[in-house]
């Protein structure tokens, strides 16, 4: 499965929210530095979804507020 997420970091609150058009919002409060923010949006998919983190996958943007993720 592949989902497009977009993330907000330095948030208040750690939280993923659903838009109107079935897309993915991240909320984090890590900081987009040294991979902390995409080990936390990793960890939130894993709970969110329900599967363990080592079943989720950046396939694009890593860099990036836009991302592609794969489920596995």
């Amino acid at each position: 499965m592949l989902i497009n997420i977009k993330v907000i970091t330095r948030a208040s609150e750690n939280k993923i929210e659903k838009e109107a058009k079935g897309r993915l919002k991240a909320y984090l409060k890590a900081i987009p530095e040294k991979g902390k923010a995409n080990a936390l949006l990793i960890k939130l998919l894993a709970d969110y979804y329900k599967v363990s983190k080592n079943q989720i996958k950046i396939i694009k943007g890593a860099r990036s507020k836009n991302k592609i993720i794969k489920i596995i």
